[in-house]
């Protein structure tokens, strides 16, 4: 446990000294974090359809290079700069899967042979848009919630984690989690059924 308080503290301050112009505190945090931001990639990945234009490693790789514009960020801690990475990683999966929708980059093109893959990526896509449009909805009226959806289901965070990001108590954090998760079931669910 003092192991993984140590390391939470090396990198807390690691992104500190990164944020204040330190490029090597940069170098240093990578090997730190990179393993955990793989982590976060693969469980997004988990959730694509076979065939996926990206795969893990591109996806980290692609969020470490948006991150790099957030240098000058005052990163407060861990979960402020996981639950940033989490909601860049969010957006290169949107904007791909709003990619292939259009018919870009070989979007339309089967990427494997059974018929099964195709409607199945085309579902995925559907989902992840879907729910990227159900998170912007519900920001609109509950800008913290839709922060611990990203941060808990997009980060991976704990509700302790969550709640040190947000500054607020794990309570609340738990409390708003399963109001935005009852939310967001009933938004997505009611366009699920518009749509048969």
């Amino acid at each position: 446990m003092a192991t993984e308080s140590l390391s939470i503290a090396e990198v807390t301050q690691l992104l500190r000294a990164w944020g204040a112009g330190d490029r090597a505190a940069l170098e240093r945090l990578v090997p730190l974090v990179d393993a955990e931001l793989r982590g976060l990639a693969g469980h997004y990945m988990r959730g694509q359809a076979p065939g996926h234009a990206l795969q893990t490693t591109a996806l980290v790789n692609e969020a470490w290079l948006k991150l790099i514009d957030w240098q000058n960020t005052g990163w407060q801690n861990r979960a402020h700069f996981f639950g940033i990475a989490a909601q860049l990683m969010r957006q290169i999966l949107v904007d791909e899967a709003r990619r292939r929708r259009a018919g870009k980059h070989g979007g339309n093109a089967v990427r494997v042979s059974m018929g099964a893959a195709e409607s199945l990526a085309k579902r995925k896509d559907h989902e992840l848009l879907a729910l990227d449009d159900a998170l912007k909805a519900l920001a609109e009226f509950d800008e913290r919630r839709c922060r611990i959806v990203e941060l808990r289901f997009f980060g991976g965070l704990s509700v302790d984690e969550t709640a040190e990001a947000l500054q607020v108590s794990p309570r609340t954090v738990a409390r708003e989690w399963r109001l935005a998760q009852a939310w967001l079931y009933r938004e997505l669910s009611g366009k699920e059924d518009g749509e048969k």
